[in-house]
């Protein structure tokens, strides 16, 4: 193993931005130049993420975060994860699609948008700074523009056709002119950035707090949502099913719905202690994989080599597949969490770890909850004879697809101590027509859910959808480090490498972020149009030939992507000392870690 990397460990005391775009991690740096904390700066670099990468979340979407507050000493989970409108009845959706899946794009794919409130309720009860200030850079850059990615272009591009057919209202906000944007050139998108506008102008509340809760009732009952509604009134549009399909997203359910505080589920990992959301997401299996390999010596084993690449995939394929059996929206289902993370009963989940890569799905034995894990095994090797076409909003980069929704994410600490780890995602270009003169379009979260009854995963009014979205802290003798990536169901699986690599092997920040990773397709997928891949392993051809032929010999399908092409974590450290470390990696050529 060398120490090779791409860039330094960025280091300083003042304070350090890590983001999936560097001009996030900017305006993220610049909040905090201004005299702001890590929240103000979150939540400026939140909205700014939502132009600069619009085909990976938007003001719609949805957004969890793990923050500590320096002052009270607390780490919360926000859950910004809006849930399924009254309307959202089994019959009403079975009527639709009987019992197999909701698309991965359209109207019915649709939950109660998340993103904005869960940024105002952060900025509120933990920023400093004016709503309008942490606005003004979102408006800048999308009235002002913003360079484009090129796979921003492209995207735009290979849907043209299909928006000006199916999603007119998104054709004309990008392909402005009729045409899609050439990479690099400026952007603009003048609706969103005068409905942020509008929202601080008619905030006119007697004091900070005051003008963001008006924000909060502009967005879920003001103008926003009469926008919202009025378009949903009539609209029926195509979706990724090559059917058009109305949605049934109420007034009601935008005035009835705000983001909310948790307390976050941690276990202990060599000193550790690791955090992560409830079991509406996917963040309890970094936890459940972490307590199953407490009973192997990866510290002994090669980082980068077979034995190791072996045992980690195994035991997140025990985790994932305990996710698929077992968790959902806790306020609906008794999920069996404790359980599930108790140390009894990863010791026995650790044995199963045996020298050959498994090829079934194997999901844990609860008491009770049998016919949980039945229905796993029988979904995951159900044909849903689902349609594949334009605008389907399954998340990854590992396969670069074009037309495939994604997510973002940051990680923020200040001078102070306080720090966020944040993944927005949903919302995407992709995932549905823009909202006339809002600039935006919905989520296409509901995909998610299924269409089977007593399942922690069925489709309920009000619960939230079990989400792939997931980020991480971790925290041991006064060092707290947050972090986190996109990547749909790969989050935690890249999460993890990343962490195990930096505890086991003392891989250095920016060095972890730059070797080579890997992940499973084993268990079933959690977006439209939901396959499972027994056995599959992709990881990049780094490794090298021996270590990929070692996995095959083992029994893994194994892929192998381009290089540099899977993952896109970034993270943020903070020592007792006050030394801030932040680094991020370099694929994809965008994320930047920015501190001093």
């Amino acid at each position: 193993m060398n120490d090779f990397t791409t860039r330094p460990d960025i280091r300083g005391t003042f304070g350090a931005v890590t983001t999936t775009h560097w001009i996030a991690s900017a305006v993220g740096m610049a909040i905090l130049e201004k005299g702001g904390n890590a929240f103000d700066a979150a939540v400026a670099t939140g909205l700014t993420l939502q132009v600069v990468e619009p085909h990976l979340n938007g003001p719609a979407g949805d957004m969890p975060a793990i923050i500590h507050d320096a002052g009270s000493g607390q780490t919360r989970v926000l859950c910004a994860q809006g849930v399924a409108p009254q309307g959202a009845t089994m019959e009403h959706y079975r009527a639709q699609f009987g019992d197999g899946l909701i698309p991965g794009s359209g109207l019915l794919a649709t939950v109660v948008p998340g993103a904005f409130d869960g940024w105002m309720l952060m900025l509120r009860d933990h920023g400093t700074m004016e709503l309008a200030e942490v606005l003004a850079p979102a408006i800048a850059y999308a009235r002002d523009g913003h360079p484009v990615l090129p796979r921003v272009a492209n995207t735009i591009a290979s849907l043209a056709d299909f928006f000006r057919d199916e999603w007119p209202s998104s054709f004309d906000t990008w392909l402005p002119g009729g045409a899609a944007p050439a990479a690099w050139s400026l952007f603009r998108n003048p609706d969103l950035a005068a409905t942020y506008h509008r929202i601080c102008d008619e905030a006119q509340g007697a004091d900070r707090t005051a003008r963001i809760d008006d924000a909060r009732r502009i967005w879920a009952e003001g103008f926003v949502a009469d926008a919202i509604c009025d378009y949903l009134s009539d609209a029926c549009v195509m979706d990724v099913s090559r059917s058009a399909h109305s949605g049934v997203l109420a007034r009601a359910d935008l005035a009835r719905w705000r983001a909310s505080w948790e307390t976050p589920l941690s276990v202990e990992y060599k000193g550790w202690t690791i955090h992560k959301t409830q079991s509406w997401s996917q963040g309890p299996v970094l936890l459940q994989a972490l307590q199953i390999l407490k009973h192997v010596d990866l510290a002994a084993m090669d980082p980068m080599g077979a034995d190791f690449v072996h045992t980690v995939v195994e035991a997140m394929k025990l985790a994932y597949a305990d996710r698929e059996a077992y968790y959902g929206d806790p306020d609906f289902f008794d999920i069996p969490i404790d359980y599930l993370l108790s140390d009894d009963y990863a010791a026995a989940r650790a044995k199963l770890i045996g020298p050959e890569a498994s090829l079934e799905q194997r999901p844990g034995h609860v008491a009770g909850m049998e016919h949980l894990a039945q229905d796993a095994i029988l979904r995951a090797a159900t044909d849903f004879n689902a349609l594949r076409g334009d605008s389907a909003g399954e998340p990854t980069m590992a396969h670069l697809t074009e037309r495939r929704g994604d997510t973002v994410h940051l990680d923020i600490v200040d001078r102070w101590g306080n720090m966020v780890s944040a993944t927005p995602s949903g919302g995407w270009l992709q995932s549905n027509p823009v909202i006339p003169g809002l600039g935006f379009p919905l989520n296409s979260r509901a995909q998610m859910f299924w269409l089977r009854e007593n399942l922690p995963g069925t489709l309920r009014p009000g619960s939230r959808p079990r989400t792939t979205l997931t980020p991480s802290m971790a925290e041991k003798d006064g060092t707290r480090i947050a972090f986190g990536t996109p990547g749909g169901d790969q989050q935690d699986q890249w999460q993890l490498i990343w962490f195990l690599r930096y505890v086991n092997h003392g891989i250095p920040m920016q060095q972890g972020m730059d070797s080579p990773l890997f992940h499973s397709m084993h268990f079933q997928a959690s977006f439209y149009p939901r396959d499972a891949k027994p056995g599959a392993l992709m990881l990049e051809p780094q490794f090298g030939d021996a270590v990929i032929e070692e996995l095959r010999r083992r029994g893994h399908d194994v892929i192998v992507s381009e290089p540099w092409t899977i993952g896109r974590l970034t993270a943020a450290q903070r020592d007792p000392d006050g030394m801030l470390t932040a680094a991020a990696t370099p694929r994809l050529m965008q994320a930047y870690a920015i501190g001093r």
